[in-house]
């Protein structure tokens, strides 16, 4: 792994870190926490904006496993920011045609985009809220193929998943 590289790798995971820590703020009642979360994902966005320019898609050949994934969470939290998670998608669906990325990531974002752009998601990961103390999912393209094409690409079926974050 040259320098450069080594560095981008580095550089991704304390993205992937720093995101970890401050996600709490994310939906806090606090305006200035969400600003805080805002303004983190919007710059963590904008640098994987200028790796994606330089780079194409950061796969785990390139960068490692553990920062190709953190690539992947900057891109999921982009959420204000479509042109970069437009942009990640279609990097990322080469990559997992190429056999160099996760088709289960690559679900989520899809998922993630389709919601942000005001469309109904395809595998259901995108959770709009919680009714009677169980996850409720955005809409659905075809809902009654969710679970087979969650399997498709490695995804649990819908209530396994949600059992996860249930409210009991």
């Amino acid at each position: 792994m040259t320098h450069d590289v080594a560095r981008l790798a580095a550089e991704l995971t304390d993205m992937a870190v720093a995101d970890h820590e401050s996600a709490v703020r994310a939906n806090s009642d606090d305006p200035a926490e969400q600003l805080a979360w805002r303004w983190l994902t919007a710059r963590h966005g904008d640098r994987l904006g200028e790796i994606m320019d330089r780079y194409g898609w950061p796969t785990a050949e390139l960068v490692g496993e553990e920062a190709a994934r953190a690539a992947w969470l900057i891109a999921q939290h982009a959420d204000r920011q479509l042109d970069v998670q437009r942009r990640a998608l279609q990097l990322m669906e080469q990559a997992v045609s190429a056999g160099s990325a996760s088709p289960r990531e690559l679900a989520f974002l899809r998922d993630r985009t389709l919601v942000n752009e005001g469309r109904k998601q395809v595998y259901g990961t995108q959770i709009a809220g919680v009714k009677d103390g169980s996850p409720v999912p955005w809409p659905c393209e075809e809902p009654e193929r969710m679970d087979e094409l969650r399997a498709e690409v490695g995804i649990e079926p819908f209530d396994e998943y949600v059992a996860k974050f249930a409210m009991t």
